[in-house]
């Protein structure tokens, strides 16, 4: 395949063999901590895809802080700590969060229990009234909902060293930013960045959020498997979530089975399924890790940028 010209394609079978047994992992009840309650991917996946994926990385951070160590000394400056940044893109239900909790978990307990933080770009969309006065609500997602500056200025301060940098907080149940909430972030070792957006660049070739990323993943899928997966989610969140008074939600747990899949496929048709074409499916070449999932959610093929 073309697109993938610049990889390196290792199949599942291949991958899962690069396991090392000292390598630490999560047991069945952790694991479903970790992945969304809506996102079936199975256990097996810890053991062929995310214990060798952590090791991998862990081999490019110390690497990376190798080479920095070294410049550092070689320019006679005081090499101070900076994170190892790791992005993560996707589009919505693909389960990018899994993939991040995941990692988030078995980055943390690998040798020297380095600090590992997780933060999602959902902080970083405008707030609800700006998006309607903006005319925005029907955009939600797409680059321009996106408090672009601020998640720069965030993740600038944290790659640079800079200690407790603040991160606004995103209820997926108000479906909005948290005013009076967040959560700092402390120097740490290794920082993930999760979000639909983060390998989406500049059209004026201002500074954006993937320059300060060190390694990159893009998960991938076939749409119609998207497509149908977001479905999924959304019937399973009318059953749970949405009956939550409180959910902005909240009108659609009334919805019938019918008319809550053609709700949820008129949302893909009009506004994912957009987003996903035009501004995220684009940004998989500039990832350095893609995970290609099957029908199943299980990964079936992994492609490294060579």
């Amino acid at each position: 395949m073309d697109s993938y010209s610049l990889y390196f394609e290792i199949n599942r079978k291949q991958w899962a063999e690069l396991q090392e047994q000292t390598t630490p992992s999560i047991d069945q009840a952790e694991f479903e901590r970790r992945k969304g309650f809506h996102d079936p991917i199975p256990y097996q996946e810890v053991r062929d895809i995310y214990i060798p994926l952590s090791r991998y990385i862990r081999v490019q951070a110390e690497a990376a802080r190798q080479l920095h160590a070294t410049s550092a000394d070689f320019l006679k400056q005081s090499g101070e700590k900076v994170p190892f940044v790791i992005g993560i893109a996707g589009s919505v239900a693909v389960g990018k969060s899994t993939t991040a909790r995941l990692l988030q978990t078995l980055l943390s307990r690998e040798e020297g229990s380095p600090k590992v933080e997780l933060i999602t770009t959902d902080g970083f969309l405008f707030p609800n009234h700006i998006l309607e006065q903006r005319g925005l609500m029907k955009r939600k997602g797409f680059p321009e909902s996106y408090d672009t500056k601020k998640l720069v200025k965030c993740i600038r301060s944290i790659k640079s060293g800079k200690p407790n940098v603040v991160v606004p907080v995103y209820s997926h149940l108000a479906y909005d930013i948290v005013d009076d909430d967040a959560f700092v972030v402390n120097t740490p070792d290794i920082l993930i960045v999760e979000g639909i957006n983060v390998l989406q660049v500049t059209k004026d070739g201002k500074v954006f959020v993937s320059d300060f990323f060190d390694f990159s993943i893009y998960v991938d899928a076939e749409e119609a498997d998207i497509e149908r997966w977001y479905v999924d989610r959304f019937l399973k969140l009318r059953d749970t979530a949405f009956r939550n008074p409180e959910s902005y939600f909240h009108r659609y747990a009334s919805l019938s089975e019918e008319e809550a899949v053609h709700t949820a496929s008129s949302i893909w048709s009009e506004i994912n399924g957009i987003n996903l074409r035009e501004n995220i499916q684009p940004t998989k070449g500039r990832a350095k890790l893609v995970l290609r999932k099957g029908p199943d959610h299980a990964i079936e093929k992994l492609f490294i940028r060579k």
